[in-house]
């Protein structure tokens, strides 16, 4: 039983990602995420106010089964196929991530220092929030996708668009984490 809590190796997750893919792109569809909040955004009626939101919602009601699928997966992950330990964090990592301000680096997946209550609501965990929520948003529209509709998609597709934008993605998060979050969190 203990066995079966462990992280999924790459032999088994590649695969089965693979097979995903292949079902998709021999029925017509595209993987990602970012499709579907646009799509919730014209289900709750956004087409009455922007042009964007006017198209056939309809036609990607089975995208939604992705959203749906990541909430149930995310739960069943959770909830029984984890051993609840600490997520494996480089040495290094947390000794830099501590030197920065967070002191319990690796204890949970989402860093207190960020996520929890009592740091959202001041005013540099609004202004990270915000700022950070609007540059993935104008990010994923600019790129006409998110990490996981060109990184997962576009790539099997070997679209070269899709390698530019995984690039920039690449690009951003090197610079996110090496400059901007060090002045961010510096204490």
């Amino acid at each position: 039983m203990d066995s079966i809590l462990q992280p999924w190796p790459w032999y088994v997750s590649g695969p089965l990602i693979t097979l995903v893919m292949v079902f998709l792109i021999y029925f017509g569809k595209t993987f990602g995420m970012s499709s579907n909040l646009r799509t919730f955004c014209s289900i709750g009626g956004a087409g009455k106010y922007s042009d964007f939101f006017k198209f056939d919602w309809k036609a990607q009601k089975w995208n939604l089964t992705v959203v749906l699928g990541a909430i149930v997966g995310g739960f069943i992950a959770v909830n029984f196929l984890s051993d609840g330990s600490a997520i494996e964090l480089n040495p290094q990592t947390v000794l830099d991530l501590k030197e920065l301000g967070f002191e319990n680096a690796g204890a949970s997946l989402l860093p207190a220092e960020i996520y929890d209550w009592n740091h959202v609501l001041t005013l540099k965990g609004l202004a990270v929030l915000i700022v950070g929520g609007f540059l993935v948003g104008f990010g994923t529209r600019y790129a006409g996708g998110c990490t996981s509709g060109h990184a997962i998609t576009g790539l099997s597709n070997l679209q070269l668009p899709s390698l530019i934008a995984v690039i920039g993605f690449f690009a951003g998060g090197l610079i996110m984490t090496h400059f901007l979050l060090p002045l961010i969190f510096k204490a």
